[in-house]
């Protein structure tokens, strides 16, 4: 086996300024103001599955999945997903979204939803079927909405709002103290 130029570990605290920043440089200044940013406002990220990539010592991806309510099914959102332009070549992006689906499915979660490009997302699974009768809180694109069942049957009858499910965090912009365990 060929090993990667990069390694992925679970986010920490001292990740936050380099992945706000890495957040800046791919989404630009408004990414706050997106509408799957009111999913993440005042959370926290989905206990063990938040990640950070490293490349040579230096963060350069990101992916955080956060608890929602998917029109009465519990499920998460993917998101956002970052890999620095000079390293995209690398693969980063594909073994972010593995780990984290694989993640998800040792932590048996049911479902994945998120907002993006079908090309780039349906080779790990993702389409647009399961999420046909949810809405999220503000403007999107209906076709960029998709979801990946982690268990058969997971979102079947899911109807209505995508909602935040956790309680919120007391600093969101703090990030993660530790490494939350889990399986890999």
């Amino acid at each position: 086996m060929i090993a990667r130029p990069f390694a992925i570990h679970d986010e920490r605290n001292t990740d936050v300024a380099a992945r706000e920043a890495l957040l800046d440089a791919c989404f630009g200044g408004n990414r706050n103001a997106r509408t799957c940013q009111r999913l993440r406002d005042g959370q926290t990220p989905a206990q063990g599955l938040a990640f950070s990539a490293f490349h040579q010592g230096r963060l350069v991806g990101t992916i955080r999945l956060w608890d929602v309510d998917a029109g009465g099914r519990q499920a998460l959102v993917l998101g956002p997903l970052a890999v620095d332009a000079s390293v995209r070549a690398l693969g980063i992006g594909a073994a972010l979204m593995a780990h984290a689906i694989a993640t998800a499915k040792t932590l048996r979660h049911g479902a994945i939803i998120l907002l993006g490009d079908a090309p780039y997302y349906s080779r790990f699974g993702f389409t647009t079927e399961k999420v046909e009768r949810l809405a999220l809180p503000g403007p999107f694109e209906r076709h960029r909405l998709l979801g990946l069942e982690l268990r058969p049957g997971a979102l079947q009858g899911a109807f209505g709002p995508i909602v935040p499910s956790r309680v919120a965090a007391a600093d969101p912009a703090a990030g993660i103290d530790a490494p939350i365990a889990h399986a890999a």
